[in-house]
This record gives C-alpha cells, sequence and structure tokens, in this order.
C-alpha cells in the first residue's frame, strides 16, 4: 500500500483532517479559518478550568465514545476517549462537531403544535389524548441503533397493544434478518483486528459502515493482515486496502457465492442440517461462470479471493448491502471459521420492551401508516419521503429537519452532551460492548428528557429514563462509577453457531436483479457530508471535496467509458431520474467507479437546516428504487438504476 496504515489512521481520524485533501486553494484556508471562528451563535468563554469530560455522542448512526472539552464548564470542543474501546482515542467527523451543533442556530427551543410554541405539560396533554384516541394503531421510527431509549418507546407500543416499531435502514437490520434466517443467535460481529484475512464484500468499513472509529483503530493495529474491498466504486476504503475487486450492489451476494464455490470445491464444510442442499444450490447455481456472467466479475478474481481465504488462519468476510449479501458472506464464514463472532445481547433495563432483534423485524421500505406515529431523532421525512406517513405525527429531535418541519408536534430533545444516555454494541463490534455518557453542560433551550416524557404516558414501572439507565447498568453488570468516568463494560464474543445455511432463500434472493435505468447507481456515504438522520455539520464545509460538491451543486461520479456511453464529459450537468424522483449533479471522471455505474454521495440536498447544509446539493434518496428481497422477506435499495440525461 502507498499509505503506512497507522499514518492513514493519523491522516483519517478527527474532524479537520480531511482539509488536508480539500481541492480549497490554500490562500483561501485562512478566510476559511476565520470564517468558522466567527459564528455570531457561538458563545463566548469565559476563563477557568479546561476539563475533558467523558459522554456518548449519537451524532453517528454507531455512536461514539468521546471526551467533551469544556472550560469553566463550556463545551468547546470533542475528542476521542483512549480509555474507551468503541474510541480509542478517535472521534468521527460527525461527533467531532458535537458542540457546533449543540450550539447551532437551528436548535429546537421549546416544544411546538402545530407551529405555535406550547409548555412541556401541555404536550403531555395532547399526546396522552393521541395515545387514547390512537389505540394500538401507533408506531414508532427510531433513529438511535444502540440506545436504552428503544426500550422505552418498545415498552409504550406494547402497553398499547402495537408490535409497530422501526429503525431507519442500517446494515444491523440486513444482517439480523439474514442471522435469523439462519437460525443463529446473537449479534454478528467481525474481529477486524485478530483477522490475518478480510474481504469487505461491501462494507465500506473504514468510513461509514459500522463503527468507523473501531474499525479505523483496528485497521492501522492490524499491520500484517490482508484487506480486500469488494464493490462498485473505489472509497475511500477500497484506496488503502491491498485490493479493490469492482462489483455491483446487486451482485454482491453472487460475488460472495462465487468465491463459496471454490472454498466448497476445497472441500469446507459446515456443521448445519442443509449443508448439503446448499452445497448443491452453490455448486449449481452459483459457478464461477455462471457468476461471471451475471456480475462481470471473472472466475480468476474469485479464485483468488477464495485461495487468500483459504490460506488464512483467521480469515473474515464482512458484508454490506441486503440481507442475501449477508447470509452469502455468513455462509461464507460459517465454511471458513476464522473472526466472525456472535455478539451476546446483554439484559433489558424494561421488562415489556422488545429484544434488539424484535425491534429490526419491521420493514420501514415496505412502509409506516399509524393514526399515531413517534419519530426519534431520525429524518424519514428527507430519507424516506414516500415510505413513512402517520396521521398525527410526534418528532423528537434537538434540531431542525424535514421531519420536525413537517410533523404536528415538535419536542426538542436534550442534545447528547446534555442527557444521560448510553451505547449498547454497535452494529460490527466483535465484543459486546456497554458505554454510558453523563451530561457535560446544562440545557440552552427548553429542551426535555424523551425517555422522561414517555414514561409519564403509560405505566411501564419507571419514572425517569435516569431509573431507566440504573436498571440497564444493573442488567449488564457493569459498574456505574466506571462507567462514568468513560470506561466500558466488555464481554467476549462467541463462536457463530447456525442451524441452517438457509439455502433456498439465499440462493434465490442472491439472483441480481436491477431496475429499469440506463446505468446502476452506486450511493455512497462521507460521515462529514452527513447520514440519513444528520445533516453536513458546521465544521465540515471546509473538508468536503469537490467529487462531491462544486458552489451548490452535487457531483456524481462515472468513469470514461459509462461517460462515453451517456455523451458527457467532466462538468457536464445532468438530470438522473430513478425511483420517484429526480436529481440535478455536475459530472466528474473517476476511473474508481464501476463501468455502467454513476456514483453519488447520500447526505445532500436539505430544505430544512444551517448554511451549512440547506441548499447545498441534491437529494439522492429521492431517486432510490425499493426493490423487494421476496424470498428473504425484505426490502432493499440495493439495484437501483437511473436514467442520465444531460441538461
Amino acid at each position: 500500500m502507498s499509505v503506512a496504515r497507522r499514518a492513514f489512521i493519523q491522516m483519517s481520524v478527527g474532524a479537520t483532517v480531511g482539509i488536508l485533501f480539500t481541492p480549497t486553494v490554500w490562500t483561501a484556508l485562512d478566510d476559511v479559518s476565520i470564517w468558522t471562528q466567527n459564528w455570531p451563535w457561538i458563545p463566548k468563554l469565559k476563563y477557568g478550568e479546561v476539563k475533558g469530560v467523558p459522554t456518548v455522542s449519537k451524532m453517528c448512526e454507531s455512536g461514539c465514545a468521546v471526551k467533551v472539552r469544556t472550560v469553566a464548564g463550556e463545551p468547546f470542543g470533542v475528542e476521542g476517549n483512549v480509555d474507551n474501546p468503541l474510541s480509542g482515542g478517535g472521534v468521527c467527523p460527525l461527533c467531532a462537531n458535537g458542540v457546533q451543533v449543540k450550539n447551532s442556530p437551528t436548535r429546537i427551543k421549546a416544544p411546538m403544535l402545530n407551529g405555535e410554541e406550547i409548555t412541556w405539560e401541555k404536550a403531555t396533554e395532547v399526546v396522552a389524548e393521541k395515545l387514547e384516541a390512537a389505540g394500538s394503531k401507533v408506531a414508532v421510527v427510531s433513529g438511535d441503533q444502540t440506545g436504552t431509549i428503544n426500550e422505552v418507546f418498545s415498552a409504550l407500543l406494547a402497553d398499547k397493544g402495537s408490535d409497530a416499531f422501526y429503525t431507519m435502514p442500517c446494515e444491523m437490520q440486513a444482517a439480523d434478518k439474514a442471522w435469523t434466517l439462519m437460525g443463529g443467535s446473537g449479534q454478528v460481529g467481525y474481529d477486524l483486528e485478530g483477522a490475518d484475512m478480510v474481504l469487505l464484500a461491501g462494507a465500506d468499513a473504514l468510513e461509514s459502515w459500522g463503527p468507523t472509529v473501531a474499525n479505523l483503530k483496528a485497521f492501522a493495529a492490524n499491520e500484517s493482515g490482508k484487506f480486500i474491498f469488494a464493490g462498485p466504486m473505489q472509497t475511500k476504503t477500497a484506496s488503502v486496502t491491498d485490493k479493490w475487486v469492482p462489483v455491483s450492489a446487486e451482485g454482491m451476494a453472487a460475488f460472495t457465492l462465487g468465491v463459496a464455490y471454490y472454498v466448497l470445491q476445497a472441500g469446507k464444510s459446515a456443521p448445519v442440517a442443509d449443508f448439503a442442499a446448499f452445497k448443491s444450490m452453490v455448486m449449481s447455481e452459483y459457478s464461477p461462470a455462471k457468476v461471471e456472467a451475471v456480475t462481470g466479475v471473472k472466475t480468476g478474481i474469485m479464485a483468488d479471493v477464495a485461495k487468500q481465504l483459504l490460506a488464512a488462519s483467521n480469515p473474515v468476510v464482512v458484508p454490506g448491502g441486503s440481507v442475501a449479501a449477508h447470509g452469502a458472506a455468513f455462509a461464507l464464514n460459517l465454511l471458513l471459521g476464522g473472526a466472525m463472532t456472535a455478539v451476546p445481547e446483554f439484559g433489558k433495563a424494561v421488562s415489556t420492551a422488545m429484544t434488539r432483534s424484535e425491534m429490526l423485524k419491521a420493514d420501514i421500505l415496505e412502509g409506516v401508516s399509524a393514526d399515531l406515529l413517534f419519530v426519534y431523532e431520525a429524518n424519514p421525512a428527507y430519507a424516506l419521503p414516500e415510505q413513512v406517513k402517520g396521521a398525527f405525527t410526534v418528532a423528537f429531535d434537538s434540531v431542525a429537519t424535514e421531519t420536525t418541519a413537517a410533523a404536528d408536534l415538535v419536542l426538542p430533545t436534550l442534545h447528547p452532551y446534555e442527557r444521560m444516555d448510553d451505547l449498547a454494541s454497535p452494529y460490527g463490534v466483535a465484543k459486546a460492548t456497554y458505554a454510558l455518557g453523563a451530561p457535560v453542560s446544562k440545557p440552552s433551550v427548553k429542551a426535555g428528557c424523551a425517555g422522561t416524557f414517555l414514561l409519564g404516558l403509560a405505566d411501564i414501572g419507571f419514572e425517569t429514563f435516569e431509573e431507566v439507565l440504573e436498571a440497564k447498568v444493573e442488567a449488564v453488570g457493569a459498574d456505574m462509577d466506571e462507567l462514568k468516568e468513560g470506561a466500558a463494560y466488555v464481554v467476549a464474543g462467541e463462536s457463530p453457531v447456525a442451524t441452517s445455511m438457509a439455502a433456498n432463500v439465499i440462493g434465490k434472493a442472491a439472483v441480481p436483479v436491477k431496475g429499469n435505468g440506463a446505468v446502476g447507481l452506486a450511493p455512497y456515504t462521507l460521515l462529514n457530508v452527513g447520514t440519513a438522520n444528520q445533516a453536513t455539520t458546521p465544521n465540515a464545509p471546509a473538508t468536503i471535496s469537490n467529487n462531491q460538491l462544486v458552489g451548490d451543486h452535487m457531483v456524481v461520479m462515472m468513469n470514461g467509458a459509462t461517460a462515453k456511453q451517456l455523451g458527457v464529459s467532466v462538468g457536464s450537468k445532468v438530470k438522473l431520474s430513478g425511483g420517484n424522483g429526480e436529481c440535478e449533479a455536475l459530472v466528474q471522471l473517476f476511473e474508481g467507479v464501476l463501468t455502467g455505474v454513476v456514483a453519488a454521495p447520500l447526505g445532500m440536498g436539505h430544505t430544512v437546516g444551517d448554511e451549512f447544509s440547506k441548499g447545498k446539493g441534491d437529494n439522492v434518496y429521492k431517486i432510490l428504487t425499493v426493490s423487494s428481497e421476496a424470498a428473504a422477506g425484505a426490502s432493499t435499495w440495493a439495484g437501483s438504476t437511473v436514467n442520465v440525461a444531460k441538461i
């Protein structure tokens, strides 16, 4: 590799590193620096003691264990927590900007009912009345993948006779569906540090997949292991791995089974009831020649990947994308043995709450409709505008979003640095890991604790959310004082055990299916640009390159052959049509994109927000196509295609 792993991590973990790679000319950087230091809404700091206070941040989907830097009790910056394995001293670009978001003018300052400010007491009356009228037609959409707040929400649903709990689309959900089909228990994890051969089969692990900071640390520590990235685009992850294998998202499951063909041919097996059926299915339907015909991946490449996996003593395959892609990867891991683990779930604090696996069952891409809809720190109006509907919507969030703008009742949540919160085993960790965060500062607006508000609506056995977290710590078996000091409670993962290879399901669902557009769409996430739930943060614009944004125009990338096919060139303005919408963008050429594919950044095109996100680029979620993985009982965005027209 051209960049040593440790050097790469030093450049990558942190909030401002991306500025080294920005196309902004160096003479302009001084102006950028001055601009970012003179926002009128930044509090004036007082002289006083400087501290690094441990807590957790929920700015990114996995969450980061951080230390918030304060002076005289006022937060002014964020750093990683070296004492916590979820951080190891690093911090992602979103969580690093937590203080700026906390002080943003887009903070929701008080409860709002149909645009009018009300009291929290009035909000309680309104929601209690709506709950009574809705009966069991109540649903929850949560943007929090790791918190005990979900136990409170699901217990409230249970009290009303509903099981309509939805998470925003995530890798954890696809993994859980696949692993459940295979009869597995626990949450799948991956020992990236201990593996000597890692195949990232669609998992952009060093940029936007799973606990990215922990992944980066593991990658840096694993100096001798080999890493291969397979995907439709040469991402930042691919740029520092040993090899990039171009594979379309819809072809990932077939590619993985093509690799499994050689592993089975080498005599590997798994102790499951339907192993013979799985082997027969792979050998007959996913021979390398057949896989090459439908994916374009050469048989020699699949053979080489299989050879390296077989030669390793502790290999692991890490999937991304559809349920079928996850199932194929899990089956391959069961054949290989190695560094895939089963992470045990911690005990519940609320007895009537759903388990994490139960929370992941409902498919939000199939649509949500309820008389009363709770949305917690998620932005479905931006990322899922066609799928999520509520007759009366209550949106919990700390900042204004498209969802809060459309909601009937908006309840301002405490910022992560103003509240008690927790992180339980972000998807991808190899060991069960629990971290707790305490408030770093007092609220600066009329925000409230969402958990305590919910507990006032039903008899769930607790009066405050702090009591729930105390019960959670007890159920985990951890020490509250140690957790408040920033330590984490860790339980080793177990060897994964499944009862089935789900041959019929995986085999049918792995057949590549594309839409009717002219070219494939490869949407990708960069944390400094934003996610489905979190818009671009204030310090991020200086780190966004001209491969994503030029002025206010989104940039899409394609290789020269695709550009020639479409009749476009560098700088061409194009319209992308797909799903139920359209996007406009400028064209950039990049030979690290698979032929017949256009790569587009997610996280732009907000219509609500601050000057750093509103009106910047276009919203790629509008052009994603929802397709059914009927065999797997799930929906997916993999296989999205678009038509591209020059304008």
